[in-house]
């Protein structure tokens, strides 16, 4: 039986990864980002719906609240954050809810505002899993990138560095 860490070399590589195509570098590496999005997402659904018991939505949904202070994020800012609409977002939100992993409360001093975070359980199946999603991440990624991939992807954003931040 093949090994499941290896490298599989009977995929094709991305032919945005070979370059020498009408698209500029950072075209090249928006297109290596969207496979390499492709292949983490499709190695991540079956690994967080056995560690987690959520869908790969739901799951996004759960990182980005276990980056925030524990007071959470407002729910038009996660829909906004995850390009998701509102209604969708508002359903998953009640499954995570009623899984125990998420809290809902009003924001003080707007009736419409809803802020969502995380619970301790989540907080502990997140960190249980940690080292078991970032090791898929690592073998998904390896699957669509090689080195002359990695600094392709460095194309996407050549300048950030120069750009003043925002407050």
């Amino acid at each position: 039986m093949a090994d499941p860490e290896a490298p599989r070399s009977d995929l094709p590589e991305c032919p945005s990864a070979q370059g020498g195509g009408l698209l500029p570098k950072e075209l090249r590496a928006w297109m290596l980002m969207l496979a390499a999005m492709g292949s983490v997402e499709q190695e991540l659904r079956t690994v967080v719906k056995e560690r987690l018991d959520v869908s790969h939505d739901e799951f996004l949904i759960l990182c980005l609240l276990a980056e925030q202070p524990r007071a959470g994020l407002r729910m038009t800012r996660i829909a906004e954050l995850l390009g998701r609409p509102k209604t969708r977002l508002t359903y998953q939100i009640a499954c995570l809810q009623h899984a125990g992993l998420v809290t809902r409360s009003s924001v003080c001093g707007d009736k419409r505002g809803i802020e969502v975070a995380l619970t301790d359980k989540a907080r502990r199946l997140l960190e249980e899993a940690s080292d078991t999603l970032a090791a898929t991440v690592t073998r998904a990624l390896s699957h669509v990138m090689g080195p002359d991939q990695h600094e392709a992807m460095s194309g996407l954003l050549p300048d950030l560095a120069e750009q003043p931040q925002e407050p």
